[in-house]
């Protein structure tokens, strides 16, 4: 049976403290644990993203360079999350989504232990807290958000309201979405595992 790892995935900064606990496989692509982060977080994936230890960083490099994607980032689709451990020496690192707003996640691996039989994964363990609205201005933008939301008098409480909608709950955690994607996520690796691979120097028809 494959090993798993236990992460507990905290976003940096913001309060009320969103947290969650999810178990993937110790041999994950590190851009496919960037998908399961983003669906046990609700990101909406639509920004770049980055692993950071104090001895490297992984993403989607750019051959030229520049502010977004460093020439010196490594490329996350060719290194898995024991590749990252081997590499850091640490069982905890860093995730940054959205290099505008600077969502920081701080990620700290739990345990290490063999898959149980018949299970999927990436699975959800434990949910708390609601993912801040995407595009909100990162953790200050964020505490913001919140407040012109709760207060009528509050300068830009209509201009929150048009954007984003009433009732955002902070509390509010939808787990059998995460469930469900992740499920997905789960369905959608094993697929490509069991794909042949191709054969190289095949004629084309």
């Amino acid at each position: 049976m494959p090993r798993i790892a236990r992460l507990k995935i905290t976003l940096d900064d913001v309060e009320p403290r969103v947290m969650r606990r999810v178990e993937v496989p110790l041999d994950i692509r590190l851009d496919d644990l960037h998908l399961a982060i983003q669906v046990a977080m609700g990101w909406e994936n639509c920004h770049l993203y980055e692993f950071r230890t104090a001895k490297a960083r992984w993403g989607i490099p750019d051959p030229d360079g520049d502010d977004f994607s460093p020439a010196e980032q490594l490329d996350a689709a060719k290194a898995t999350l024991a590749d990252l451990f081997a590499k850091s020496g640490r069982k905890a690192f860093k995730y940054l989504y959205d290099f505008g707003d600077g969502w920081q996640h701080s990620i700290k691996v739990e345990a290490v232990a063999e898959a149980d039989n018949g299970v999927a994964y990436p699975r959800l363990i434990a949910a708390q807290n609601a993912c801040p609205p995407e595009d909100v201005g990162g953790p200050w933008g964020y505490a913001e958000y919140l407040e012109a939301i709760a207060d009528p008098e509050h300068e830009r409480h209509q201009e929150m309201i048009d954007w984003r909608g009433e009732g955002f709950d902070l509390a509010a955690v939808d787990e059998p979405a995460i469930k469900k994607g992740l499920a997905a996520l789960a369905k959608h690796f094993a697929r490509r595992k069991k794909a042949p691979a191709k054969r190289s120097g095949a004629k084309q028809a």
